[in-house]
């Protein structure tokens, strides 16, 4: 299994997450290692970024995907265009 999912999803799925409600973090371009210590569900609002699991290949996504972020993964970030999303940590 994938440490870090990205979908396209329906707006059903979104209303049924509840991810309107959820918080927001913006971020600039910017470069940083990260480790994730429960699972993050994000939604893209705006922005480009790549995040290369340790070990792994380099997954990009953008505004409109919904990703997932498994627990346990250890990755680097670096966001190539200023980033806003909606995030759950579960």
């Amino acid at each position: 299994m994938s440490m870090i999912t990205v979908e396209k999803p329906a707006a059903e799925k979104l209303a049924k997450l509840g991810v309107s409600s959820w918080p927001i973090w913006t971020k600039e371009v910017s470069t940083f290692p990260w480790s994730y210590s429960s699972t993050e569900i994000a939604y893209i609002l705006e922005g480009e970024v790549t995040v290369t699991p340790k070990g792994g290949a380099p997954v990009t996504f953008g505004k409109g995907d919904l990703v997932t972020f498994s627990t346990g993964l250890d990755c680097t970030w670096e966001v190539k265009k200023p980033l806003k999303k909606h995030y759950h940590f579960e």
